[in-house]
């Protein structure tokens, strides 16, 4: 894989990959973070992945620039990216009652699917975790249905809510806090998928798969509950790749 580097002030080097959205580019992607997080570089503080780039994040007191690139060739010349992999799946319950759902009939009439065609074809993928952005624990996804595909709203929302699920153009996602947005909101998740009071805030990471089951709303309230009390516990198997 070709990738060029490219140098972020005097604390940062990227390592950018072809400049696309593709499983086969983010593989390497996976493989790098990989590979940086088992090399334990001294002088690295932290690793950004992205859709086709990785940022390195470095103190320089530590390592220098050119230091850092030199090993990260290294590490690029010998990296081996398996054609299969394990990753965690995590699934998502999802209600898509008429209360959470309020863009629902736009979705339907651009897409000229029923509801429940628009449910099934949502929840019927596994979805890569791309990356995380825009807000802390925001999953970039790939993989939904091309037919789900709607545009953004045209005038976005000053407040949507936590746990909104939403479509935005070709990709699909959970806003994980309250926040302004343009997504055509489609269902709401119960779980926390950010929760800065847990050990590890985010739920999940880039690499991992996520699934969304559909649920009624009587389970959605059961759901809720058990996550406020600390009960419920986010079922994780291996995602078949």
């Amino acid at each position: 894989m070709i990738y060029s580097f490219l140098q972020n002030g005097d604390s940062a080097v990227t390592v950018q990959f072809k400049n696309e959205i593709s499983r086969e580019v983010n593989a390497y992607v996976t493989s790098l973070c990989a590979e940086i997080e088992q090399a334990g570089i001294k002088g690295v503080t932290e690793y950004i992945p992205t859709f086709c780039s990785v940022s390195v994040l470095y103190d320089c007191t530590e390592i220098s620039a050119k230091k850092l690139k030199n090993t990260l060739a290294k590490i690029l010349k010998n990296i081996k990216v398996a054609s299969s992999r394990k990753a965690r799946l995590f699934e998502i319950p999802v209600c898509y009652d008429d209360c959470f759902a309020l863009d629902m009939g736009n979705v339907c009439e651009h897409s000229h699917l029923t509801r429940q065609e628009v449910i099934e074809r949502h929840s019927g993928r596994d979805y890569l975790i791309y990356m995380l952005g825009f807000l802390p624990g925001f999953a970039y996804l790939g993989g939904m249905d091309e037919s789900l595909a709607t545009p953004r709203l045209d005038s976005p929302r000053s407040e949507i809510f936590e746990g909104a699920v939403g479509i935005g153009g070709e990709q699909t996602g959970i806003y994980p806090v309250v926040s302004p947005g343009g997504w055509q909101l489609i269902g709401k998740t119960p779980l926390k998928v950010y929760d800065k009071e847990r050990e590890n805030p985010i739920l999940y990471s880039a690499g991992d798969y996520i699934r969304f089951v559909p649920v009624d709303l009587d389970e959605f309230k059961r759901i809720e509950q058990q996550v406020q009390s600390g009960e419920y516990q986010v079922k994780v198997t291996e995602a078949e790749l």
